[in-house]
């Protein structure tokens, strides 16, 4: 009984909705025979705090079996880019602390890690940091990515 309240929590968390992203485009790395390819994919959010600012993300995405039952480890390396798609406007409160404020995160591995993107506000210099980074549970990659959108005065 209990090894079904285990699988029904694993489902559950697997099942969960990521945040409101689009598939750009994608490329084939490693051919697989029987089974998807490795690829570098790019994803675009639109963050959910700042009107008319979007990021694109490229990351390595693992095929093979295991990759199309979702039970891979993708890499830990990726590149962010965010820009300005017309005058960013803050729909919200922004975080001035210097944890900044998660605006994106999306599962890499069935359950133990996940790609991250947090928000920082330079205000002395009047503009948004954008930092892509990787958790695990167990331990984390010094891996990540910048980018920043100016802010008008």
């Amino acid at each position: 009984m209990r090894s079904l309240s285990v699988m029904a929590f694993l489902m559950s968390i697997v099942a969960l909705p990521a945040l409101a992203q689009e598939r750009v485009g994608e490329v084939s790395t490693t051919f697989h025979l029987t089974s998807p390819n490795d690829k570098v994919v790019v994803d675009r959010f639109d963050d959910p705090g700042v009107e008319n600012v979007s990021c694109y993300v490229s990351r390595a995405e693992t095929g093979g079996w295991k990759g199309a039952v979702g039970l891979a480890e993708d890499p830990s390396r990726f590149s962010i880019a965010c820009r300005a798609v017309g005058e960013p406007k803050i729909t919200g409160k922004i975080a001035e602390d210097k944890e900044g404020e998660l605006v994106f995160s999306e599962r890499t591995s069935a359950i133990f890690k996940s790609l991250r993107i947090t928000r920082f506000l330079d205000q002395k210099k009047r503009v948004l940091i954008y930092l892509a980074w990787s958790t695990k549970i167990v331990e984390g990659s010094p891996y990540n990515s910048i980018s920043i959108v100016p802010l008008k005065p």
